[in-house]
């Protein structure tokens, strides 16, 4: 079966990619590839970020890998933390730490609208392609579920009354920012040998 690097070692992420590619290509993370170091995050846009972390992986390997970068875009707070997501409350920050941070920040908010949005950036023999999901819905104004990571305990998407933390990972994985990227990856894949 085909190998991709992944440009992760994040375990949550990692079970929902491996899942969604399934029996289309073996998924290995950066430690199973042997590569360590730290990846840079330093672009402006989730594109830049899925880009750099790719090329990363490509000029130590050159292997087929991909990389993604989400940012949680809050309408009443202009797009953020967006690209800031996962370090929202500062470098090395707990998930926790983030959303105290967002729930402080729209605390008295009715606004609560915002959406998750996921790049992918696929290099395949040195050559960048993009696939990107994205899942509209709203902040709720306390933590709800054990499930997932980062901001799912209070991201409820549209047309649930649950958030993603209460979900089941195949739930989740079927409508979420990530799960609509990594589906169009699969699409690509299934149909590029």
């Amino acid at each position: 079966m085909r190998r991709l690097i992944f440009a992760s070692n994040n375990k949550h992420k990692l079970i929902e990619v491996r899942a969604a590619l399934k029996g289309i290509v073996e998924v290995v993370s950066l430690a199973e590839a042997g590569l360590e170091g730290e990846i840079p995050e330093t672009a402006e846009t989730l594109q830049g970020n899925a880009l750099q972390k790719a090329q990363w992986v490509w000029e130590r390997s050159h292997t087929d890998c991909f990389a993604d970068d989400t940012g949680l875009e809050v309408n009443a707070l202009g797009g953020a933390p967006g690209v800031y997501s996962a370090r929202y409350a500062g470098e090395h920050c707990s998930f926790d730490d983030n959303i105290d941070k967002l729930l402080t920040a729209l605390d008295g908010q009715t606004n609560r609208k915002a959406d998750f949005r996921t790049v992918i950036c696929l290099i395949e023999n040195g050559k960048e392609r993009y696939f990107e999901g994205r899942v509209d819905g709203q902040i709720l104004t306390e933590r709800h579920g054990k499930e997932g990571f980062g901001y799912d305990p209070v991201f409820m998407p549209d047309r649930f009354a649950v958030s993603f933390a209460e979900m089941p990972l195949e739930v989740k994985n079927s409508i979420s920012h990530r799960g609509r990227a990594v589906e169009k990856l699969a699409t690509y894949l299934k149909v590029t040998p």
